[in-house]
């Protein structure tokens, strides 16, 4: 577009109402400004008070239990990653609504940038990880989003008072430079804001843990417990594939220098244990099979590793535990919440853990560094918090968890399931002897039994691995002899108790799915 043509456009334009793209620029550069000074003072009083991650972490909290349960299912670990570019568009439009609503005057937009930094106040006011200067970064943004759209729209609205084309000429290069100036600093103070998060270096701490070597190791696997070879998954799940449910928006960076577990409450002596405390002790470790309540039937939320620490039982035991039928109330240092029956923390045949290391080495950030619970035989919402710092004995019913407070159960009791590995959903495999994989788990009771099916036959016993133990998941296989075509394979398992598998389906939520696990495949 020439000179001429922009004249034109600009003379069409009302007198007094500010062309649609400057407009919405104004809006955007304002919420931009907003975010980036707020994660900018939230470098010093704490990473969670960032008015962006605030507001997320408030929508998690605020999700419904359906919406959650479908980014589980269809984003697994990226669901936090889908939210947050689902809150940067939605911001980014209402960014451009505000400055479309303020072409004649800034009211409006100024009206929006108040209601988005209130609700920004009100989040980090809600986070029970935020300390009391906190506040200071969504107040940040409520002044950041009013000053600069206030003063681009006056910047924008002074060519309308000029009173030549050569004033009106520099009030448009003003605003360029004042556009272009707002963006640079936007990017330059979220960048220090980010580097000012990270500032803490839980990675130099994790590594100062260094090589973990508990005084009784957990048993060998033995090769015959493993029948990854035909498809099935690894007995030993790596750090790195071990599935990742939690609410943490951002993982929590606490050094092991800085950590404290508090343990308290009903208790005979109140005790407080530093990770030196923890780490010089007799380490032992455990092969433990892990599994998310929000698994779906042949899902992958469940995973076995080796952790490392020591006996919960130990600790509440030294705290005195007069009272049996207690619960333990566990905090995380993010204020995630759960209540686990002390009863099966003292269970000396459970075997629950605080644990510190995975598989060799200090437990990775995202798993819980620097002590989590793992608790055998209980879904991991109703025991096994990460970065705990807090156990509270209390009468059962005294406190509400997070989860509990959203529906869920209270009690988070494992149940038996079974998952065909290999072959995969809507796969294929050559005719003749077709090979059928997979896993069963029934923590702490064990698998005595697996049956397969094919294209509703008759079912058949599959054979077992060895058990490494009952707190472990077992792997299985069969073989059949088929022809080309499609076909449909199930599998169910029985427990030690004589439990078998229900057909019936039941979603995950209150407390655990049921149903067997039916794939079709194609034999060519």
């Amino acid at each position: 577009m020439d000179t001429m043509e922009r004249d034109a456009v600009a003379e069409a334009q009302p007198a007094d109402k500010l062309p649609v793209p400057i407009a919405a620029l104004i809006g955007v550069l304002a919420v931009a400004a907003a975010l980036a000074a707020g994660h900018f003072v939230a470098g010093f009083v704490g990473p969670t008070a960032s008015p962006f991650l605030a507001v997320g972490n408030s929508a998690i909290d605020l999700t419904p239990e359906s919406l959650k349960s479908f980014a589980i299912r269809n984003f697994g670990s990226n669901d936090k990653v889908v939210l947050l570019s689902g809150m940067a568009v939605t911001m980014l439009l209402v960014a451009v609504v505000a400055g479309l609503l303020s072409r004649r005057k800034p009211l409006p937009g100024l009206v929006i940038a108040g209601a988005l930094g209130l609700v920004a106040i009100a989040a980090v006011l809600n986070r029970p990880d935020g300390g009391q200067l906190a506040v200071l970064a969504p107040i940040a943004s409520l002044a950041a989003a009013i000053g600069v759209f206030r003063w681009l729209h006056l910047v924008a609205t002074s060519r309308f008072t000029a009173e030549s084309a050569h004033d009106q000429g520099l009030s448009r290069r003003r605003f360029l430079y004042s556009s272009a100036g707002v963006a640079v600093g936007a990017g330059v103070l979220g960048g220090v804001g980010q580097f000012l998060s990270g500032r803490v270096d839980v990675e130099g701490s994790r590594a100062g843990v260094g090589s973990l070597r508990p005084k009784v190791p957990a048993p060998a696997i033995p090769n015959t417990a493993d029948f990854s070879a035909i498809g099935s998954s690894k007995f030993i799940t790596s750090n790195e594939k071990f599935y990742r449910v939690d609410t943490a928006l951002t993982v929590p960076r606490l050094r092991a220098e800085d950590w404290k577990l508090r343990v308290h409450g009903l208790v005979d002596n109140e005790r407080t244990f530093d990770f030196g405390d923890i780490r010089d002790r007799d380490l032992v470790e455990k092969t433990i099979t892990m599994t998310c309540v929000s698994n779906e039937v042949g899902g992958p939320y469940v995973s076995t590793a080796n952790f490392i620490g020591v006996p919960v039982r130990d600790l509440l035991l030294e705290a005195g535990v007069p009272n049996r039928s207690a619960w333990v109330f566990s905090t995380s240092v993010d204020g995630w919440t759960t209540a686990t029956p002390v009863a099966d923390l003292l269970d000396e045949e459970r075997g629950a853990l605080l644990a510190i290391g995975m598989n060799g080495e200090a437990l990775p950030l995202e798993h819980g560094f620097p002590a989590r619970l793992v608790v055998p035989g209980l879904y991991g919402y109703a025991s096994a918090t990460k970065w705990v710092v807090d156990l509270e004995l209390i009468t059962e019913g005294a406190k509400k968890f997070y989860w509990e407070e959203r529906g869920w159960a209270t009690r988070g009791p494992i149940k038996t399931q079974s998952r065909i590995d290999f072959p995969v959903g809507f796969g294929n495999v050559p005719a003749g002897k077709v090979q059928v994989a997979g896993v069963a788990w029934a923590q702490t009771v064990g698998i005595d039994k697996v049956e397969v099916r094919m294209d509703g036959g008759p079912w058949q016993a599959a054979e077992l691995a060895t058990e490494v133990n009952d707190r472990t998941w077992r792997q299985w296989r069969t073989e059949f002899d088929l022809g080309s075509g499609s076909h449909r394979v199930e599998v169910r398992a029985t427990d030690r108790n004589g439990n078998t598998q229900t057909p019936d389906r039941v979603p995950p939520i209150p407390d655990g799915a049921t149903g067997w696990h039916l794939i079709q495949f194609s034999v060519d």
